[in-house]
């Protein structure tokens, strides 16, 4: 899937979400880079949940804001390694995900990080 389709096709898909689950998100990025969890052997981060925390965490200001971002590369390697890949289910699963995390972050929780911390401990580990 291009790009271009991809993004057309997480631009609808976030326009299905109720509004409720996006308040406080300053946006939805879909990123044409590939990104490899480091430190783990094959592993492909296919959307993160960007929060710069309080205001005054680190210089961060009010314009930086809360973020989604998915990245196509990562989707397309996989893809390209598994046949019958979803793209649609893939994506949506993927912004779902994320988006619990902005509500999660927006409740003051991180269940849904410690869940992945959990997960990531499965992952194979690249040998340096």
């Amino acid at each position: 899937m291009t790009f271009e389709r991809f993004r057309a096709m997480v631009e609808e898909m976030v326009a299905e979400v109720p509004d409720e689950f996006l308040r406080g998100l300053q946006g939805v990025h879909v990123l044409p880079e590939e990104r490899l969890e480091e430190g783990y052997e094959d592993v492909f981060r296919l959307g993160e949940y960007l929060d710069p925390g309080p205001e005054a965490f680190l210089g961060a200001g009010e314009g930086l804001g809360r973020h989604i971002a998915l990245y196509h590369g990562s989707f397309a390697a996989i893809a390209a390694a598994e046949p019958g890949f979803d793209w649609e289910e893939e994506a949506w699963e993927t912004l779902t995900h994320e988006l619990r995390h902005h509500v999660e972050s927006l409740a003051g929780e991180d269940f849904l990080v410690q869940d992945d911390e959990l997960r990531a401990e499965s992952f194979p580990r690249r040998r340096d």
